[in-house]
């Protein structure tokens, strides 16, 4: 039971010191509030002495002390740290004769207590931080109930003194963290008068509006200037609409920030209910790089659609083209399938990106997979949509070729793609592309007719690119040879 005493004692002990740091009053400077009442005291019961002591861990400090010159006595030689053990007040009429008291130093020397009377000073959570206390150096009477009620009032004054000064502090800090917050979160607050046009700011403000605010936006005129001139008329009506009504003040416009050019704020306020002025009081945050964002996904929205109209006019192209092209049924499907497989190729490569470039590499790792002894070398190009597109078609056309009537139709067949861009400032600058086959089990030469993968072919590196094509049989099988003008840029 002894331990759990113990325990509890000193549970109660931690929490009173951090009570009293939490008044932040240990070593301030004298006060006239705190003074006016030790003297009260002290003449009120006829006392040589009255102290408002608060006792730390291992001394009493004294706030105020009216008749005696010492700042600060150790804890344990105190008085004042019965008045805690007991949490009741405490009156000493006899300190000779009691023997907890008649060797003290402060009873064997100055001041020379015989008599002390003191009641606790509790904080607002029943912790005692120290006491009001009446000393006197000759012996007398103890108080009477009316006196040492008395005596317990003039510690509630004092404590209620320090209680404000607590708040205040407190609210102090709150303020100061609040506006740090604000500084970090780039948000600035701001109250204006409707009837003076005033504009009280703080937070975040040189940063979202310029650091000239003090000067150029301390009322509505300075404001209104610094908008951007296109949305002036808007935010008016839309001021003045909350001025007429009482109503929310809520809307989005672009500034002119002396620093930083243009930027996007919003805006969102009301008025003030606790005051019959008219203060309207808000806060402003900087949106540039939300709208950026909107505005780049409503850039991409319209390009996927307009990607998207792109590729279902080819696909539908495809699919009249190959119908007259075709033999039969399986014929038909097995074009079909081949090609809306190169087209995949293309878009898996564009969404892996950023929908409007493709790299050469990417595209070719592609071809690669689905014709495995198809082997390539060049530089990585990025690839604009049309001609990525284009180039999937034409790879797949050679490749299907191949595996029909070229080198991949047998086991020994292998296919080499290579390509080449000019440097920048040769003229005309050009790309070049070599499909090579080898390894054919046999001659092979021309076909005996133009197929329509040969015009699909011609008409994607002649119509959409801009190039030439040329194609030869070696004896070790084709050569096609592409020649384009050189547009793109290094991946």
């Amino acid at each position: 039971m002894a331990d759990g005493a113990d325990t509890d004692r000193d549970r109660a002990e931690q929490l009173r010191l951090a009570t009293l740091r939490e008044y932040r009053i240990l070593d301030t400077g004298p006060e006239e509030a705190f003074d006016r009442v030790t003297k009260m005291v002290a003449d009120l019961y006829d006392a040589p002495i009255a102290l408002v002591s608060l006792v730390d861990d291992c001394r009493q400090w004294f706030k105020s002390a009216y008749g005696l010159d010492a700042s600060e006595t150790p804890r344990d030689i105190s008085f004042c740290q019965y008045v805690l053990a007991q949490h009741e007040p405490v009156i000493i009429t006899d300190v000779l004769g009691d023997p907890r008291f008649r060797d003290n130093p402060l009873v064997t020397g100055e001041p020379f207590i015989r008599f002390y009377a003191g009641v606790p000073l509790r904080a607002y959570n029943g912790a005692i931080l120290g006491t009001l206390c009446v000393i006197d150096r000759k012996e007398r009477g103890t108080l009477a109930e009316r006196e040492l009620a008395r005596l317990e009032d003039f510690a509630a004054i004092i404590m209620a003194e320090a209680d404000l000064r607590r708040i205040v502090a407190q609210r102090d800090e709150a303020r100061q963290t609040l506006e740090r917050a604000l500084d970090f979160s780039g948000i600035a607050t701001w109250r204006y008068d409707a009837r003076t046009g005033a504009i009280q700011w703080s937070g975040a403000v040189a940063e979202l509006w310029g650091a000239d605010f003090h000067t150029a936006l301390a009322d509505i005129g300075g404001f209104f200037e610094r908008l951007h001139p296109d949305d002036r008329d808007a935010v008016r009506a839309v001021l003045d609409e909350s001025v007429a009504n009482g109503s929310h003040y809520a809307t989005e416009y672009r500034i002119q920030h002396p620093e930083r050019g243009v930027r996007w704020i919003a805006v969102r306020a009301d008025w003030d209910v606790n005051t019959t002025d008219a203060i309207l009081t808000g806060i402003s945050i900087d949106i540039t790089e939300q709208k950026s964002r909107q505005e780049n996904a409503n850039l991409l929205m319209r390009e996927l659609h307009h990607r998207m109209r792109n590729l279902f006019a080819t696909v539908s192209a495809i699919i009249s083209l190959t119908r007259h092209a075709a033999t039969d049924v399986d014929d038909y499907v097995e074009r079909i399938t081949g090609r809306l497989d190169a087209l995949n190729r293309a878009q898996n490569v564009l969404l892996g990106a950023n929908f409007m470039t493709g790299s050469m590499h990417a595209l070719l790792r592609e071809v690669e997979a689905a014709f495995p002894r198809i082997r390539w070398s060049g530089p990585d190009l990025l690839l604009p949509e049309n001609a990525l597109v284009a180039m999937a078609l034409v790879f797949n056309e050679l490749a299907t070729n191949a595996v029909k009537h070229g080198a991949l139709s047998g086991a020994a067949g292998d296919v080499d793609v290579r390509w080449t861009q000019d440097p920048e400032g040769i003229d005309p600058r050009l790309f070049r592309l070599t499909w090579i086959e080898t390894g054919n089990d046999g001659p092979i030469g021309p076909p005996e007719k133009t197929s329509f993968g040969t015009l699909l072919m011609e008409r994607s590196v002649r119509n959409n690119l801009g190039g030439t094509i040329e194609r030869r049989w070696e004896p070790t099988g084709l050569v096609l040879e592409i020649t384009l003008p050189a547009r793109w840029r290094d991946a």
